[in-house]
């Protein structure tokens, strides 16, 4: 059995690789085409299996009525004996041939395609969002892109599941009993004929009613989940505001709303079923009522009675299983359309065709010169960002970057990191223009220690190797020790029993302290060991004990290699090679610390000013 499905599941490889398109396709019709054309062949094959597998339902309905035929003309000594060869086969038909045909039916759908198309459609997704740039994250809920990642490829193996399994089977099956009506007597298609003109045109007004119904529900719940996600991640500042009611007001809103619009789905859904019930009602009551009559005049047989009664009931049931069927369908590409929101949108920022990897070259490992070339940024607007700055970095030199909040430092170093390209300018490191080559190899060449450093809610030995997967666990315990950090590493013990760099460190790394999750993010770059290092206020958040420990532990990073330095705190870079000021995104002083304090200009100002060590506005 086993054997069964696992040659089903894998007869399609849902991570097979797929031309990359910029952006996928925008369009209901074409993004399913995109998603599911892997399957082409599998869903051809389960058409027609669902189709057999109809055929054979309305063919035993019309068998019940030509074995209520037999048997009245037939007697109890003399049935057995005149129809045994057509009862055997029969019987072989239904234990042996109708399961086969089924159980394929089934487990390609449940197996091999409505899993695999899921699996497939996250795979994809995910590879796409996972390509944007950071600030297209930073404009949306995380959880709300996520449930799109995530609930979007689930209906689309749904949508497959009920297309396949029910549309096709209900068509096959109407048409199957149309037949078996037809040729019973072609009276007893004319209430099935009425019947199925009133289905279609209800069913045409209720497809126009939910499908705007289901993508309204689906959006209420994506911003349900992004509204909670987004609560969960920022608990501590809920809590230190004491917006714990605040908070609860505003889910009040959205939850109503949330329910609102699936009250309205189901008002419809509703609304659906009465009036099919009523419909089916009479449908039963007119076919067989017809099928009575014409008995009763002696135009048809009591097998017909029995086959129109069987399958106006099972028209019944199935016209209500249809109905939910289409409502599911439209569920399910209300959550895809909704989903496509997301995903089926360009790359902000994408490499150029053909682009090599950064170090690739005849001149050797990267150096870690940098140069920065008449760059201008102003994130489309007319002010603020940077304005023409010019900057050569040598290869190991230590520069700090200085300037009052908004004056450019973080677009500075956003442009060399290509977190986003530059409206004007370029930027080169060892002479080659960072545009040319993937964004991928210019950040495996930069080391970067921020203020606050995000840890993934993983185990220790999981975020230290983020610097370097291949790293052998010798390699990750020295550069622990290094950043001091392999100490209080051993002492941790997380609340599933897990010890040492074992431990998980929660959500972003809650569970450690500000200057633990520092040295294991300083860990982390030293066993990257880039040649370029990039520190933005990499202390400025630690108290001072902390601080001039992880100093330390920073100036023995730095040596060998290119350093940018941004520092509120003027003291941290003060022995840096070379200071440069920035201010309304222009370089307006550079040079060595104690040459700018002579120079009495703006370093030298902010120098003077400091309290505590940092920078006034």
């Amino acid at each position: 059995m086993a054997a069964m499905f696992k040659f089903f599941e894998n007869l399609v490889d849902p991570y097979t690789e797929a031309h990359q398109l910029d952006v996928p396709p925008n369009k209901l019709i074409s993004f399913m085409a995109y998603l599911l054309a892997p399957f082409r062949t599998l869903i051809i094959i389960n058409f027609i299996a669902a189709l057999g597998v109809a055929a054979m339902e309305v063919g035993l309905i019309y068998y019940l009525g030509r074995l209520v035929d037999l048997i009245s003309v037939s007697t109890p000594q003399n049935f057995w004996q005149m129809h045994r060869t057509e009862l055997i086969l029969v019987v072989i038909f239904v234990i042996v041939f109708r399961p086969i045909v089924r159980i394929v039916e089934i487990a390609l759908v449940k197996n091999a395609i409505q899993p695999n198309v899921a699996a497939l459609g996250r795979w994809r997704s995910h590879k796409h969002v996972l390509q944007q740039p950071v600030g297209w994250f930073e404009s949306d809920f995380a959880g709300r892109i996520a449930n799109r990642v995530v609930q979007l490829s689930a209906s689309a193996g749904d949508f497959i599941f009920q297309i396949i399994h029910g549309l096709t089977f209900a068509v096959a099956f109407v048409l199957g009993a149309a037949i078996v009506l037809a040729n019973s007597h072609i009276l007893l298609l004319a209430p099935l004929a009425i019947w199925l003109v009133g289905y279609v045109l209800f069913l045409r007004w209720a497809l126009k009613k939910v499908r705007p119904a289901a993508r309204a529900s689906s959006a209420a719940r994506s911003q349900t989940l992004g509204f909670v996600v987004d609560s969960y991640s920022n608990i501590q500042s809920v809590k230190l505001f004491s917006h714990d009611q605040r908070e609860m007001d505003q889910a009040y809103n959205i939850l109503e709303n949330h329910r609102h619009t699936y009250m309205a789905e189901n008002r419809i859904v509703t609304t659906m079923e009465g009036v099919l019930v009523v419909m089916n009602g009479f449908m039963i009551c007119s076919i067989i009522g017809l099928s009575l009559y014409m008995w009763s005049t002696g135009s048809t047989s009591a097998g017909i009675i029995a086959a129109a009664g069987a399958l106006s009931l099972r028209i019944n049931a199935m016209s209500g299983w249809f109905m939910t069927t289409v409502s599911g369908v439209l569920q399910a590409l209300g959550v895809i359309s909704e989903g496509m929101e997301s995903i089926a949108q360009p790359i902000h920022m994408t490499d150029q065709d053909n682009a090599k990897d950064l170090g690739k070259s005849d001149d050797g490992p990267v150096k870690g010169a940098i140069k920065i070339d008449e760059v201008s940024h102003h994130y489309g607007r007319e002010t603020g960002g940077l304005f023409g700055v010019d900057l050569d970095i040598k290869p190991g030199e230590k520069v700090g970057l200085v300037g009052r909040s908004g004056a450019g430092k973080s677009t500075l170093v956003k442009t060399v990191l290509r977190l986003f390209d530059p409206e004007n300018g370029r930027i080169l490191i060892d002479g080659t223009d960072i545009k040319t080559v993937t964004q991928s190899s210019v950040r495996a060449h930069i080391g970067m220690v921020q203020q606050e450093s995000s840890l993934l809610h993983r185990s220790i030995i999981e975020n230290l190797r983020y610097g370097r997967p291949e790293a052998s666990d010798e390699q990750v315990f020295a550069a622990a020790r290094q950043a001091e950090a392999h100490d209080f590493i051993l002492d941790l013990v997380d609340s599933h029993g897990n010890v040492g760099y074992d431990a998980q460190v929660g959500e972003r790394g809650v569970k450690l302290s500000g200057g633990q999750r520092q040295r294991i993010a300083l860990s982390r770059v030293i066993l990257k060991d880039a040649p370029i290092l990039i520190l933005d206020e990499a202390t400025s958040a630690l108290d001072s004990e902390v601080e001039a420990q992880i100093q330390t532990t920073l100036y023995s990073m730095m040596k060998g290699k290119t350093v940018i330095a941004i520092a509120h705190r003027l003291s941290t870079i003060a022995e840096m090679d070379r200071i440069i000021v920035l201010d309304e995104g222009k370089v307006v002083e550079e040079g060595p610390h104690d040459e700018l304090i002579a120079q009495g200009g703006l370093y030298a100002s902010l120098w003077s000013r400091q309290s505590g060590g940092f920078i006034e506005s």
